[in-house]
């Protein structure tokens, strides 16, 4: 997967993390609703971040009418099974529902399967995520099963996930949804 590349779109911008991001992205994350259904409570305090931060495996700061508004990723990539997760997305309150995630998701999956040949996008989410799980049912993403106590989160608490992937077969159906609903929202 090709990290080193910006993704632009009409209002948003992908750029891959800097140094520089650490800090900026942790002076927009103190709002807790941001983390209440993250791995880590990373607003609680700069080590809880920092043990976040150190996570993240193909990240991009995440830029919405040319602000920082939040963080996603590409994680578990397996090049020899054009196959990779979307995920470790947050954006700040104020920036849910403009269309900043419906079309960071666009950027991500087009880059995905066009740029790269990728066969296989998938989402994990906590199962009891209903907006995340909204978002993702919306792209629209194949729910492919609950996969019970999958994480331990936040300090110890079990986690069970919701599995969501787009395939390449159904990348044109999901593209041309995306595509709508962006030119709708302008």
């Amino acid at each position: 997967m090709a990290l080193h590349v910006v993704l632009h779109g009409s209002r948003v911008r992908l750029q891959p993390l800097e140094d520089h991001h650490h800090d900026e992205l942790f002076a927009i994350s103190r709002d807790p609703r941001i983390w209440a259904l993250q791995r880590v409570s990373a607003h609680e305090s700069p080590e809880l971040f920092d043990e976040w931060y150190a996570s993240i495996q193909m990240g991009f700061a995440h830029y919405f009418d040319d602000r920082l508004v939040g963080h996603t990723s590409y994680a578990n990539d397996r090049p020899h099974d054009l196959a990779v997760e979307i995920g470790n997305t947050w954006l700040v309150p104020d920036a849910w529902s403009s269309g900043a995630n419906a079309e960071a998701k666009y950027l991500l999956l087009r880059h995905a399967f066009e740029d790269e040949g990728y066969r296989r996008v998938s989402f994990k989410t906590e199962s009891t995520n209903e907006r995340s799980r909204a978002a993702l049912e919306a792209l629209p993403a194949q729910l492919e099963g609950i996969a019970l106590k999958d994480m331990v989160v936040r300090g110890g608490e079990r986690r069970d996930s919701a599995i969501y992937a787009v395939i390449d077969d159904d990348w044109p159906n999901v593209k041309a949804n995306l595509e709508r609903r962006l030119a709708r929202r302008g």
